[in-house]
């Protein structure tokens, strides 16, 4: 099925810039799609890479590209403690080796199985758990992890130690690791021992470290949510694919580039098909309301 997006801007904007930044796929990918004759606008197929689409205009894209671009999986797994997100080193075994026919809820496009393209956007260590994303989606990575992204990362942390507001005030905004400052956290105590983070980097053991910083041991470290995507109901061990619904969120979240309409947005006129989602949230553009 073809997919329709209609532009809203005030000005011309290149065709390969405005498709990056709806996050349909990257300003290279759209110009590949264009010399294969896989987009048109007002009906028009499209073959310069430079083209230009007016205010008012809609682009088509065809149903061959449109399935292309959705099998590009993203698999969200709720990864167990003992498997670890990133190479796996020895006798550690990968998370990508969860996500299998037996482990998946719903439906997805493919089975990953141990393909070695699904990078994670944001790691988890080995003694983590909660929600990882796994894919070979390269502008979804660019949002998640890119040097840009906006997103928050939320986790659920249980510690030991003295836990007072001197302690979350330095947890909040008052430490350094490795020499650089860190960027401020939301930090609070939801129940003895436990604790809320939300951080908006990922440096490495971040959490870990900056409590041991402030004489907290982490015993369990928890994520919950990165974005507007909640790892809710997922039971440990299993895996989803990715809506789009759920992508274009992530990628409107993550503010990684600028609105190519000027402040903007597009209406899309028919949904792509990565998956459906009762609760998921709706696709940037879509007349879904919220």
């Amino acid at each position: 099925m073809s997919s329709t997006y209609s532009y809203d801007g005030k000005e011309p904007v290149r065709l390969n810039k405005w498709m990056a930044s709806l996050g349909i796929c990257s300003r290279r990918e759209a110009e590949s799609l264009i010399s294969q004759g896989s987009i048109s606008v007002e009906g028009q197929k499209v073959t310069e890479p430079g083209h230009k689409i007016e205010p008012g205009q809609t682009m088509t894209l065809a149903g061959k590209a449109t399935k292309a671009l959705d099998d590009q999986l993203t698999v969200v797994l709720h990864k167990p403690v003992g498997h670890v997100s990133a190479q796996p080193e020895g006798e550690q075994i990968p998370a990508i080796r969860l996500a299998t026919q037996d482990n998946l809820i719903g439906k997805a496009p493919k089975i990953p199985g141990r393909n070695p393209n699904f990078a994670p956007l944001g790691r988890l260590d080995m003694d983590s758990r909660g929600l990882l994303l796994l894919s070979e989606d390269g502008v979804l990575a660019k949002a998640v992890i890119g040097p840009s992204s906006a997103l928050e990362k939320e986790y659920l942390v249980t510690v030991q130690g003295q836990v007072n507001e001197p302690v979350i005030n330095k947890l909040r905004h008052g430490l350094s690791l490795d020499g650089r400052r860190l960027k401020a956290a939301k930090v609070e105590q939801v129940s003895p021992g436990r604790l809320r983070f939300v951080l908006r980097e990922g440096r490495n053991r971040q959490i870990r470290r900056m409590c041991e910083l402030v004489g907290l041991v982490v015993v369990d470290l928890f994520r919950v949510r990165i974005g507007p995507l909640e790892l809710a109901s997922l039971p440990e061990g299993k895996w989803r694919a990715l809506t789009s619904e759920e992508r274009a969120a992530l990628i409107k979240a993550s503010a990684f580039l600028p609105d190519a309409s000027g402040g903007s947005t597009a209406r899309k006129a028919s949904t792509r098909s990565r998956g459906k989602s009762r609760s998921g949230p709706a696709r940037a553009g879509q007349s879904r309301k919220r």
